[in-house]
C-alpha cells in the first residue's frame, strides 16, 4: 500500500510540472495535494527517516498559494515596470486568459498582444512605447512559469525523498 501511495504522491508532482506549464492544469497545488497523498497516507519519511511533519505541510501550503497568487500578479507588475501603464498591465491580464484558448502559444501572445492593444487604444501611447510593456508583459510571463515550475521541482523533490 506504501508503494502505491508512494507512486501517486509521485505521479501528482509530475502533473504539477506539467501544469505549471499547460494552464489546464494548476501546477503547484497539484504538486502539493501529492504531498498531503503521501503525508495522510503514506507515512513517508526522508533519508534520515524523519516522517513528514505538519509545519512543513503547511509551509508547503503558504508557499503554493503565494506562487498561485503571484503568477496572475506578477506579469502586470513587469508591465508597469517597463513603463506600461495600468491599462497595459489589465491587457496583459485580460489577453491571458483570452488565449488560454489556444495554449501556451495563445497565452503569451494573449499577454503580449492585450499589453500592446490597451496601451495603444486607452493609454494613448506610440507604438514604441507600447512594444516595450508588452514585452514586459512577456517577461513576467516567463518569470510566473518559471516560479511555478521552480516550486513544483522542489516539491518533487521533496515527494520522491519521502515516498522512497
Amino acid at each position: 500500500m506504501e508503494t502505491f501511495v508512494g507512486i501517486l504522491a509521485i505521479i501528482f508532482g509530475i502533473l504539477g510540472i506539467i501544469g505549471s506549464i499547460a494552464p489546464a492544469l494548476p501546477g503547484p497545488p497539484l504538486s502539493w495535494l501529492g504531498m498531503l497523498v503521501l503525508y495522510i497516507w503514506g507515512g513517508g519519511t526522508n533519508a534520515a527517516g524523519d516522517p513528514m511533519s505538519t509545519r512543513f505541510l503547511l509551509v508547503w501550503l503558504g508557499i503554493v498559494v503565494a506562487v498561485s497568487i503571484l503568477d496572475y500578479v506578477v506579469p502586470a507588475y513587469f508591465t508597469k515596470l517597463t513603463g506600461g501603464s495600468k491599462y497595459a498591465g489589465w491587457g496583459a491580464v485580460a489577453g491571458l486568459f483570452i488565449g488560454l484558448v489556444y495554449p501556451p502559444v495563445g497565452m503569451i501572445l494573449g499577454a503580449v498582444l492585450g499589453a500592446f492593444v490597451a496601451e495603444l487604444l486607452f493609454a494613448g501611447k506610440s507604438p514604441g512605447t507600447s512594444v516595450k510593456s508588452a514585452l514586459g508583459a512577456f517577461l513576467g510571463f516567463v518569470f510566473g512559469t518559471g516560479l511555478k515550475l521552480t516550486c513544483c521541482a522542489v516539491m518533487l523533490f521533496y515527494l520522491v525523498a519521502y515516498a522512497f
